[in-house]
């Protein structure tokens, strides 16, 4: 009680006030000079510098090749940004989830603003029902357990998900949003599909980790799917290994229509 009174109140009150924790927290790595090759050998060098494949390098019509990071395959292992920190950096901040899976490369691909405004548009009108009560349902689909650790940091005192209206249950018939982790174990498909069945509509899914998304350093393999894009219809791409409680709290806020979707920077 006494620690209690001296600490006074931890919770966070983000995203209704800046909190500087989760500004500075390290996000997936991203491309600071993506003009940054002049040469063939080059551009090989850079695409082996990445163990999961994310980096590619892809000839210009006019000018140097352009170099790309998918952040969707990145593990936050490090080696690009120490092997060429004038080309890699990493991203700070809890914005790194997309709701398309082509948002998480970049310099970003640019996407139709038609497209973009049909998914906010649809994503608006599922959960205009949800209003202030939303309940999560978490399956781990081959996952190595430090996404789990994150999630479970939403119910402690410091991001206290509950004060956003937002709850978990196990019961999949009282579940709105989906959370998936894990490569997509080949065992693990039948039950997340059954999940995701059972849940009433609208029902939302999010894919919490580089290796949901994409599968991560044991992808493709005879026991993983490489991601749950083939498995479920996937609605907000969160990477990371693990990504923080706070970006998984944006990720929901922007599944559920409390956040301005991540803008994509035409090229």
């Amino acid at each position: 009680m006494l620690r209690g009174l001296r600490n006074g109140v931890v919770t966070t009150r983000w995203p209704a006030r800046p909190d500087p924790y989760a500004d500075g927290w390290r996000g997936p790595a991203t491309v600071v000079a993506p003009a940054a090759v002049v040469s063939a050998d080059d551009a090989n060098r850079l695409a082996a510098l990445c163990p999961t494949g994310a980096i590619s390098v892809q000839p210009a019509a006019a000018g140097p090749r352009r170099i790309h990071l998918d952040q969707g395959k990145c593990i936050l292992c490090g080696r690009c940004v120490d092997a060429r920190p004038r080309v890699f950096g990493w991203s700070h901040g809890p914005g790194a989830a997309a709701l398309t899976r082509g948002s998480l490369i970049v310099p970003e691909i640019p996407d139709t603003s038609e497209n973009l405004n049909r998914i906010r548009n649809g994503l608006r009108l599922r959960t205009a029902a949800l209003r202030r009560s939303v309940h999560l349902r978490h399956v781990d689909a081959g996952s190595d357990g430090s996404e789990e650790q994150e999630i479970a940091a939403l119910l402690g005192p410091v991001y206290d998900v509950h004060r956003l209206g937002i709850f978990f249950t196990a019961s999949p018939r009282h579940a709105d949003v989906l959370l998936v982790t894990g490569a997509g174990a080949r065992g693990m498909i039948g039950p997340l599909r059954r999940t995701f069945d059972g849940m009433p509509d609208p029902k939302l899914v999010i894919a919490v980790g580089t290796d949901a998304v994409s599968g991560g350093l044991i992808s493709p393999s005879y026991a993983t799917t490489g991601g749950l894009g083939e498995a479920v219809a996937v609605d907000a791409w969160l990477p990371g290994s693990p990504p923080s409680p706070f970006a998984i709290l944006h990720a929901l806020l922007l599944v559920l229509g409390r956040l301005p979707a991540r803008e994509e920077t035409p090229q």
